[in-house]
């Protein structure tokens, strides 16, 4: 399997499986010199176990991050650093019923088609599991980001199924409940419809909404390495996104040019349609996305699939799995945004400097 690595200056490579021992990365180019605390780390890692709340799969890793390398006296050293988190409660064996046939609406039939031979356990390589070292390498570019240019990189649950989330903004109470909803008043709703689809079997969608300020001007590229496609490849890369939006994103098919352009006065912009990015380059203001992920598909409702001798079979899919993925989803937004602003920080300076 190849395209495990992405970034261009600091490049993250991911390995391992849902029911492998473990799953790491291999973190390379970042600067030396930067304090790392391994509780803040930790703290990103929690904010997207599984586990925590009944609104989520009940598998319940520890989750504990290990440093192998690349850090000497709290301090990175320039070196590549290797994270690695074992795998403590996987339970392979409520997959031994799909050995041989395909959950609808997963990645078994495309993986069997494009290599012979799949992972059926939890679903291997495609599992959401390997999300876990993106946030572990994430929590290192958002550390360099604050303290470099004061940029601070925050998302939120801005849908879940038919509710909107975000009417009443307050980004303080993310943190506060278990949906990374930014509004106290619709929390008990949320748990509602939740316990609702879990006890039906069945699972919806969501869409985070994300925001990074303090972004420096100037990041990305006039043509194949535009900021805006670069974000929206990483977070299509997140498991179960299916749609990214930059700024107002699909808002601007009813705007007129008028309205749509953002005009420019000695004080600054007087409105952010574009999303902080103008012409693939960032323009200093708050960057502005949104990502949809679809309704998980993994479900003990029976459905119609077939098996790998191309036969009609049942599908009934056992496990621990979450009733709408959207909600561990946050954290990770978050971390993919931070990793794209961190390689085009690298990529910026080699080219200009500090200019």
């Amino acid at each position: 399997m190849s395209d495990n690595t992405f970034g261009r200056i600091f490049r993250v490579t991911t390995f391992g499986e849902s029911h492998g021992p473990a799953i790491g990365c291999v973190l390379d180019g970042c600067p030396p010199g930067l304090e790392i605390d391994g509780a803040e780390i930790q703290h990103e890692l929690q904010r997207r176990a599984t586990g925590r709340t009944r609104h989520t799969s009940q598998r319940k890793e520890k989750d504990r991050v290990q440093v192998l390398s690349g850090v000497f006296e709290g301090r990175t050293t320039g070196t590549p650093i290797a994270l690695l988190i074992e795998n403590t409660d996987a339970r392979s064996r409520d997959y031994a019923d799909i050995a041989d046939r395909f959950r609808p609406g997963h990645a078994d039939y495309t993986y069997w088609k494009k290599y012979g031979v799949r992972d059926y356990r939890g679903g291997g390589r495609s599992s959401a599991r390997e999300t876990a070292v993106r946030v572990a390498a994430g929590a290192i570019a958002k550390k360099y980001l604050r303290e470099r240019f004061g940029t601070h990189i925050s998302a939120w649950l801005a849908q879940l199924g038919p509710i909107r989330t975000d009417r009443d903004f307050d980004i303080d109470e993310t943190e506060r409940n278990p949906f990374f909803s930014p509004d106290a008043g619709v929390v008990s709703q949320l748990e509602e419809y939740v316990d609702g689809l879990r006890k039906s079997g069945n699972s919806c969608g969501a869409r985070i909404s994300a925001r990074a300020s303090n972004v420096p001007a100037g990041l990305g590229e006039p043509v194949y390495g535009k900021l805006d496609a670069e974000l929206a490849s990483a977070m299509m890369g997140i498991n179960a996104a299916k749609a990214v939006e930059i700024g107002a994103g699909f808002a601007c098919v009813e705007q007129l040019g008028t309205e749509h352009r953002d005009e420019i006065t000695p004080d600054g912009f007087l409105s952010n349609h574009a999303g902080g990015i103008l012409g693939g380059i960032s323009s200093g203001q708050d960057i502005l996305l949104s990502v949809a992920f679809k309704p998980a598909s993994s479900l003990r409702i029976p459905c119609r699939s077939i098996n790998t001798e191309g036969e009609a079979v049942e599908v009934i899919t056992k496990g621990r799995h979450d009733p709408c993925v959207g909600i561990r989803a946050t954290p990770i937004v978050e971390a993919m945004l931070a990793l794209v602003l961190m390689d085009h920080v690298l990529r910026q300076r080699a080219q200009n400097g500090e200019r």
